[in-house]
């Protein structure tokens, strides 16, 4: 690796010397204020580097692309691993976690998610996935005093173990018939005589979208995707629904930008997936009456969307979904944050029994979480609802009229669910209970997030030019 590869790769190697860092000062040093700064301060850095420093390669090792869909996502993963840091403070403090372990756990699982976004090659691919989920794996069940917590982490594992054993035999198959690793290189070779898959290529893919659909919570492979969500720690979680689909959904976007027609043997497959996707998370929240629950099935209605956005395999489709992918990231943080900040001695308010009223004790953070709610509905004036509208806008240009409909559907049924909430928050009751308070760090991040929904509801072109200037 030459000192060009190295300089591409400062973003990652901060996060990840940062983290060891951090996480052999931890095994000395108990106090867990400084170990959150620097972790903090080492994700903030990761991003100011990825922005500001220009790579002298496009490539690194072959392996990972340097450009800028790659630094952009690394700034996105950073500033996403700095808010989580920021809203798991408390949670670390409070239940005695290791915060050498925590915070290090988080910043390796920045690097592996932007290692995954600019992935070139499936080894590449195969390792950055790897790195992040092993990291997941230990953060679901950090709380060792907490049996649903212990119960997410090891369902995880074990479905995380599964999608792992699809990748790896999907590579291998594609390797088998292509004689390559690298793309766009091994579907030119796949796809040589015929124009179309071999059949050991086709069922390597076909076995790596089953992983990718494990790994998103497509349906039917996201039935566990309710239970690590009302198990995990909601900062966790609010890690989990976001940085570790959102890298896979731009690993696909970059793989395909890069690729070619990768998916046109799959593309009924790819259609029912979507479309079994975006009713099954519909449907599945209507009948909930937890609120992590709900948003782990508002997340597969989200995923659902995204592959309806990676189907068209157009630069304007690619474009919606870059855009819905930040979009989704911002406002389900904010969502899970909302939770983390009211927790208190007695947990986190879950059940609707806890939420009813909860507008009148908290009315900022409820007002917040609001608005974030109805961003995920795609309300007008919200970055959702522009989020939605050009991936609806990118499947009607492509051609996929009924899954836009099917779309569509998905998106008034979700609406219903979050109108359902919002009326609960706002429902006098007596009997509601104060919850805490929440932090400056917490608030921040509420802040943020809040303030971008906003700003990319009613200024959308601002980050829309950046991401059709940095697609691959």
């Amino acid at each position: 690796m030459s000192l060009s590869d190295l300089l591409a790769m400062l973003p990652i190697l901060i996060l990840v010397f940062g983290a060891t860092a951090i996480l052999m000062a931890g095994a000395w040093y108990r106090e867990p204020l400084p170990l959150l700064a620097g972790g903090i301060v080492t994700a903030l850095l990761g991003a100011l580097s990825a922005g500001l420093v220009t790579p002298p390669v496009p490539e690194i090792a072959g392996l990972f692309s340097a450009g800028g869909y790659a630094r952009f996502y690394t700034i996105l993963w950073s500033l996403l691993a700095a808010a989580g840091l920021m809203t798991g403070s408390r949670y670390i403090i409070e239940k005695r976690i290791g915060a050498g372990e925590y915070v290090s756990l988080v910043l390796y699982a920045a690097a592996g998610m932007a290692l995954l976004s600019s992935a070139t090659h499936l080894i590449g691919l195969f390792i950055a996935l790897e790195t992040f989920t092993l990291a997941f794996y230990i953060l679901i069940a950090s709380n060792r005093n907490c049996a649903l917590a212990a119960e997410a982490g090891l369902k995880y594992l074990l479905l995380g173990a599964v999608a792992t054993g699809f990748m790896a035999f999907g590579i291998a198959l594609i390797y088998a018939a292509s004689g390559s690793l690298v793309l766009p290189d091994a579907v030119m070779r796949l796809t040589a005589e015929t124009g179309e898959l071999q059949a050991w290529g086709l069922l390597g893919w076909g076995m790596i979208l089953i992983a990718v659909g494990f790994k998103i919570s497509l349906a039917p492979f996201h039935l566990w995707t309710p239970d690590v969500y009302q198990g995990a720690p909601a900062p966790v979680t609010g890690l989990l629904a976001t940085g570790s689909k959102g890298a896979v959904v731009a690993a696909l976007v970059g793989l395909l930008a890069m690729s070619g027609p990768v998916w046109n043997d799959l593309t009924d497959l790819v259609w029912l997936l979507a479309a079994l996707t975006m009713l099954a998370g519909a449907f599945g929240a209507l009948g909930q009456s937890n609120l992590k629950r709900l948003l782990a099935y508002s997340s597969v209605t989200h995923m659902g969307t995204l592959l309806l956005g990676v189907l068209c395999q157009t630069s304007e489709g690619f474009a919606a979904t870059t855009f819905y992918v930040v979009v989704y990231v911002v406002t389900s943080l904010g969502a899970f944050a909302v939770i983390a900040s009211l927790a208190d001695g007695r947990g986190e308010p879950m059940t609707f029994d806890q939420w009813r009223g909860l507008g009148y004790r908290h009315p900022v953070r409820c007002g917040v979480l609001v608005l974030l709610l109805l961003s995920l509905a795609g309300l007008p004036a919200t970055a959702g609802f522009m989020a939605k509208f050009t991936v609806f806008h990118a499947a009607l240009q492509s051609g996929y009229i009924g899954l836009l409909l099917i779309g569509i559907l998905a998106s008034v049924i979700s609406f219903a669910f979050y109108l359902r909430v919002t009326m609960l928050l706002f429902q006098p009751d007596e009997k509601a209970s104060s919850w805490h308070q929440g932090t400056v760090f917490e608030h921040t991040v509420l802040a943020v997030c809040s303030s971008a929904v906003l700003v990319l509801g009613l200024f959308p072109g601002l980050l829309f030019d950046l991401i059709r200037h940095i697609l691959p």
